[in-house]
């Protein structure tokens, strides 16, 4: 198979896929190296394809049925309080695109999450302990921005309420 081809399948399979699929199994499925795969998926972005690389792995989100309302909350918080904040937003209805902070060399500094449920936050967070890493936030104090999709405007505050109650919010 040549390279068009192998494009073709991947994006296939993770059309159909409904969530994120790792590199290594992606690889695997098309008798190549995960490197190969990382090309591929920074060729299909660079054609205009929104394809995620998330903690789970590569996802390619399905078109919207419905407009739904994206958000981004400013948020301050040490480590110690990282999970109540996302099972904040998750337990009231919110879904955790991403993780923003301002870093002063570098700029905007964005790290896709997609957390959708309870599970996502379980598998993140044990993801988050054995490897070691700090989140993004610790390199500006616990500041940060998440951005968050809603269903609703009157989810949105209700989320921006419960973190405002826990501290979290900026103002």
């Amino acid at each position: 198979m040549n390279a068009k081809e192998r494009r073709a399948m991947l994006v296939e399979r993770l059309q159909g896929a409904g969530l994120p699929v790792t590199g290594g199994a992606l690889a695997q499925e098309l008798g190549v190296s995960r490197q190969i795969v990382v090309g591929d998926i920074a060729i299909l972005r660079a054609a205009g394809l929104d394809i995620y690389a998330t903690p789970q792995g590569y996802i390619l989100p399905e078109p919207k049925k419905q407009l739904n309302v994206v958000a981004k909350l400013p948020c301050k918080h040490g480590m110690d309080r990282m999970e109540q904040e996302l099972t904040i937003i998750i337990d009231n209805g919110g879904k955790i695109l991403d993780v923003i902070v301002e870093h002063a060399l570098y700029g905007e500094l964005k790290g896709n999450l997609m957390l959708a449920s309870r599970r996502d936050l379980a598998d993140f967070m044990q993801r988050l302990q054995d490897s070691g890493a700090e989140p993004l936030s610790s390199i500006t104090g616990g500041v940060h921005l998440h951005t968050v999709e809603v269903p609703s405007q009157d989810v949105l505050l209700h989320i921006k309420r419960e973190l405002q109650k826990q501290g979290i919010l900026l103002k």
